[in-house]
């Protein structure tokens, strides 16, 4: 067999492998995410983490324009010589869907978070509404304490480096209770791609090649924190949405600074009223009617950010990105990053804020 169909074939023994490994989701928590993982992960961030600039967007930067050098080089010979182009195009394509796994994206077919911190998935709208309104008791009273203005909104006092450095604490605190979310090492950076991540309507994203959390330094500040701590949150190896959004949550809500608890909670508030108004979208107003004029105005100040850059780009990307993320053991898309709601009422059920 010639060479050249070698990773081409090698990319559909992957993809049946891969659909061997998610049927062993205990395996993979025990040898790869808390294994293999950790040791690739830490290497990773202790290596390129004092780096004060992105080294994935580079790589980024410096693979694309290698591909388009290519393709203007093998313009003529498309239709001579396809099925040679075709094959280089898979085996590129095969290695990077290795590298892709190996470093990072095995962690899709861990052991699922509901599983491993005994939480439920069910939950009736009884128990929605009584944690919503829970959260807008404690978003009204951290607002206030914050402003000493229930109508003023909260202007954010540090910068975002402070931010990165601040959120570790937020993670020591979360694991002195789940020893298994402790954060080390740590590599998280300004994206040197925040305005394209903002045309896409994303606000970071984990460089799976390099470990590197990435975050969109465009954003208001207010939601940064929970931002990055959600970022972290993949770094760990959590590769679903809905527990990132978790874990991030709870990073943001254990920091012992106001600001930070006051993203946090800011956060999940925001997603159990969007869970209203797809539910009860009359319950929903009445709600509204509850919180703090100010904290609405922080909501409106992102939501006009995020409007001015609305374009068929985000539409476009959003599309393909949902179906990367139901080709990764997240059949609900997009939609996944709100089902950490249920992971928050179930675990505070019994609970206090």
């Amino acid at each position: 067999m010639s060479r050249k169909y070698i990773l081409p074939l090698f990319l559909l023994l992957q993809i049946l492998a891969l659909r061997v490994v998610s049927f062993y989701p205990e395996i993979v928590e025990q040898y790869y995410s808390n294994g293999l993982y950790v040791g690739i992960s830490n290497s990773f961030r202790v290596v390129l983490g004092k780096i004060p600039f992105s080294v994935g967007d580079l790589i980024y930067f410096t693979v694309l324009f290698f591909i388009l050098r290519w393709l203007l080089k093998k313009r003529k010979s498309w239709k001579t010589d396809w099925k040679n182009n075709c094959l280089t195009i898979l085996s590129s394509f095969s290695v990077a869907y290795l590298l892709f796994h190996l470093l990072w994206a095995i962690n899709y077919y861990r052991t699922p978070l509901f599983e491993k911190m005994s939480i439920n998935t069910e939950y009736s709208d009884k128990d929605l509404l009584v944690f919503t309104k829970k959260l807008i008791f404690k978003t009204n009273e951290i607002h206030c304490q914050l402003t000493q203005d229930e109508n003023a909104k909260v202007v954010f006092p540090y910068s975002q480096q402070q931010v990165f450095e601040m959120n570790l604490n937020g993670y020591s605190n979360l694991a002195r209770q789940y020893e298994f979310f402790a954060y080390r090492n740590k590599s998280v950076k300004k994206s040197l791609l925040s305005l394209p991540l903002t045309y896409m309507g994303f606000a970071g994203y984990l460089n799976p090649f390099t470990n590197e959390a990435q975050v969109n330094d465009l954003m208001p500040m207010y939601n940064f924190p929970t931002t990055t701590a959600h970022e972290m949150a993949h770094q760990l190896g959590y590769a679903s949405e809905s527990e990132a959004n978790f874990i991030g949550y709870l990073a943001s809500v254990k920091n012992d600074n106001l600001y930070f608890k006051y993203s946090g909670y800011c956060y999940a508030l925001r997603y159990c009223l969007h869970n209203w108004e797809i539910r009860n979208p009359k319950l929903l107003n009445q709600l509204m009617l509850t919180i703090n004029p100010g904290i609405l105005k922080n909501y409106k100040e992102s939501e006009a950010f995020w409007v001015q850059y609305e374009s068929f780009i985000e539409t476009g990307f959003k599309i393909f990105y949902d179906h990367f993320l139901k080709l990764n053991q997240q059949k609900d898309g997009l939609e996944s990053y709100s089902k950490f709601v249920d992971l928050m009422v179930n675990y505070y059920k019994y609970r206090d804020l």
